[in-house]
């Protein structure tokens, strides 16, 4: 789980402007969350993705280390997708909101996250 909040923030930063920032990561095997970070609410996720998609020879996807298959289902749970408000060139975020990218996958760390604005 990579905390990506700054580099969105960064983003529209300057924009000045209300809209809606689009986060996509282009792969088939990550997801983009919203969630609390930090207070072991990110902790808790990769727990609870564990246990329902678990590391083991179950899945018929299974090219990669051990488990793999379950890294290319992880997506219809995590969509690999998010849109955030923006106001003011700033993003509108609740208290504890931090957006994150998500990914099971250990054969592949190099990831790309697509951003793009939509002004109102």
């Amino acid at each position: 789980m990579h905390d990506i909040t700054g580099q969105c923030a960064e983003f529209v930063h300057g924009q000045g402007e209300d809209g809606l920032l689009h986060i996509f990561v282009p792969h088939a095997t990550a997801g983009v969350a919203l969630l609390e970070l930090g207070s072991g609410s990110d902790d808790d996720l990769i727990a609870a993705l564990r246990e329902l998609l678990p590391a083991d020879d179950r899945w018929r996807h299974r090219h990669g280390s051990r488990g793999h298959g379950r890294s290319h289902v992880m997506p219809a749970l995590i969509p690999p997708y998010a849109t955030v408000p923006v106001l003011g060139g700033r993003l509108a975020l609740g208290t504890w909101q931090s957006i994150a990218v998500v990914d099971l996958n250990v054969d592949n760390t190099q990831r790309q996250v697509r951003l793009s604005f939509l002004s109102h």
